[in-house]
């Protein structure tokens, strides 16, 4: 899907690792971890599915508006945690980002026969608007970086009173904690750059 195979390969396998991990986390945790794990499953398996390379399965013209159904409800589900804060709020914003992506993506905006893969071979381009495209790239690019710098060494130190530093838990922006706070925050920041290098793409 997004320029050459490997890379597709590349994003697919790590979309899909971390959607797997996120499952696994379904299984403990507080009732609103549990949910936020399975809110970052369906992310990663969703990207997983959209970095499918072209040239190995061209979805039928049906899928994005899948997708964007798919999503649009994650993102209304996400919608009332949302204004309490945390990482509910990036949920939403990535559920709204793939609505976007699958729209499009989608052969009615694009214009091509084959499908929104096809929209992303050489000289192509999906139809994205560029302004709403580049305020994206510029969420998730920070998201990234605040995410990575979580997982650098002295960042995640936590004072006597146990309240992380600035507010923000080991999970990234707004994220909470688990048993395993690094590997969730390095999930997190693997959608992320996934989500990056797809909006890259429009």
């Amino acid at each position: 899907m997004h320029g050459g195979a490997p890379t597709g390969w590349l994003l697919m396998a790590l979309c899909a690792v971390s959607g797997a991990y996120c499952l696994l986390r379904t299984r403990t945790g507080t009732p609103q971890e549990r949910r936020t794990a399975r809110s970052e499953a369906l992310m990663g398996f969703g990207m997983a599915a959209m970095a499918v390379p072209a040239a190995v399965l061209s979805p039928p013209d049906w899928t994005w508006a899948v997708y964007a159904v798919l999503f649009g409800a994650a993102a209304l589900r996400s919608l009332r945690p949302a204004l309490r804060g945390g990482h509910h709020r990036h949920h939403l914003v990535g559920s709204l980002a793939m609505v976007y992506m699958a729209v499009a993506m989608a052969p009615a905006v694009t214009g091509s026969g084959g499908g929104g893969h096809a929209g992303h071979g050489a000289g192509g381009g999906a139809g994205g608007i560029p302004l709403l495209t580049g305020a994206l790239l510029v969420y998730y690019a920070f998201y990234v970086l605040g995410s990575a710098g979580r997982l650098l060494p002295g960042t995640a130190a936590v004072p006597v009173g146990g309240a992380g530093v600035g507010g923000r838990g080991a999970g990234g922006f707004g994220g909470g904690s688990d048993g395993r706070p690094e590997l969730t925050t390095a999930c997190r920041l693997t959608m992320g750059i996934g989500m990056f290098a797809m909006l890259l793409t429009l």
